[in-house]
Order: C-alpha cells, then structure tokens, then sequence
C-alpha cells in the first residue's frame, strides 16, 4: 500500500494520477468526502461524493479504515475495495493526509510505504494554488497558513521528494515502488523459488 501525502497544491494528486497510467497493478482507493466536487472533478472518479448525512451513517457502520476532517469537510477511505484489492494481489495507492496516514499506520503499517511530497518553496507553493484556479483567494490563504502543519509531519514518513521538476519526481516514486516490491518480504513465492534453484544445483 502506498501512500503519497503533501501540502495542499504540491502535487500529490497530479502524481498520483500519473503514476495510475504507467502502473496497470496499482488501484486507487478513492475516498469518501463532504466537499462539494471542483468543476474537473468527477464522481466515483476522483471522490465519492457525498452529503454529511450519508457520511455520517458509514462512520456509524464501521465501513472507513480512515477518515479525517480537513478544511471543514470530511474524508474517509472505505474498507471494502481495499480488502477486495489485497485479496486480488493489486497494489493500492492512497492519495491522504497526514491524519488518514496516522490512522493507516495504527492498523496496517507492516504494509505501508509512505511518501510525503513538498513543493520546492512557499511561493511556488502558493503559485501552484492560485494556478490550479479551483479554490477562492481566501481559500489559497487558508491551504498555505495550514501548510506549515501539515508540512512538519514529515518525519512520519518512509521517503520524502521535493516536487520540483514534475517527471523526476514521478521517476522516484516508481523507482520506490520498484525497491519496496523486490524486499524478500514481498516476494510470495521466492521460497520455492530458492528451493527448486537449490534441487538443481
């Protein structure tokens, strides 16, 4: 399972969606939330949108392995297509903050690869912001006041990438999730590998 977390507007979400074309074994767990969608997003596609009531009841019931308010809204990451994923031998890709990591880590942290993604500098930062043309002034305002919290989570985290140059940052996330699948602890079948190699020697 990785985990790609940021400041708002560093990159995180452009990354991921990247990261999807090139990884046809990689299956994005997509999130409840309360926020109303941007104009380019789309239901069931980017997040499941969804009312405070409904959200409300899924909470009650148990279905998120996450969940974490932001910004006056809710998220959560939903419990049955991530197990449906494991059990078909997907990697899944989280696209969460720091709070949803947290709680990822209380439960399923011998699986978890974490990478925190920070932009090069705060102007860039907020340049990116008010390029993206979703959110209000006031709105950009809040994200890069909350930024310096968010930011000083990193130590929370596996790998850390400043997001610089868009294709580098990309190559290094690969090249992690290269690395983490080759550990002998995720190779499944490498003990019978190693025994027919042994027979035939």
């Amino acid at each position: 399972m990785l985990v790609l977390s940021s400041p708002s507007g560093a990159g995180k979400t452009s990354l991921s969606r990247e990261l999807l074309k090139n990884n046809t074994n990689l299956f994005l767990s997509i999130s409840y939330t309360t926020r109303p969608a941007r104009p380019s997003e789309v239901d069931k596609s980017d997040y499941c949108f969804v009312d405070d009531k409904k959200f409300n009841k899924m909470l009650e019931n148990n279905e998120f392995l996450e969940h974490a308010k932001v910004f006056d809204h809710y998220y959560g990451t939903p419990k049955a297509p991530i197990t449906e994923a494991l059990d078909s031998g997907k990697d899944i890709l989280f696209d969460i903050d720091w709070q949803g990591t947290q709680q990822l880590m209380n439960s399923l942290q011998d699986d978890l690869i974490k990478v925190f993604i920070l932009p090069p500098s705060a102007k860039e930062l907020e340049k990116r912001l008010l390029k993206r043309n979703q959110d209000t002034d006031v709105i950009v305002k809040k994200r890069m006041s909350k930024a310096s919290n968010e930011i000083s989570h990193y130590a929370e985290y596996d790998y850390i990438i400043i997001n610089e140059v868009f294709d580098d940052s990309l190559r290094k996330i690969e090249a992690i999730l290269i690395a983490e699948s080759l550990k002998r602890s995720r190779q499944i079948n490498i003990q019978d590998i190693i025994k027919d190699l042994r027979d035939d020697l």
